[in-house]
């Protein structure tokens, strides 16, 4: 399977798939468990959500 957002960075994967504003509305909130759903759903690996996650938790 071709991964669709190669080459994007995570605020271009989130624009093209339509979720800034829902991923903006998560961070605001540190709500991590929404962040990390969102960025799975653009093919973030664990490698590349974990630092933003632990980035509003610390």
């Amino acid at each position: 399977m071709e991964n669709k957002y190669a080459g994007m960075t995570v605020n271009e994967r989130l624009y093209v798939s339509g979720l800034m504003d829902e991923f903006d509305e998560a961070f605001k909130e540190k709500n991590a468990e929404k962040m990390r759903n969102i960025l799975e759903r653009v093919g973030l690996t664990e490698e590349s959500i974990k630092p933003i996650i632990e980035d509003i938790e610390s």
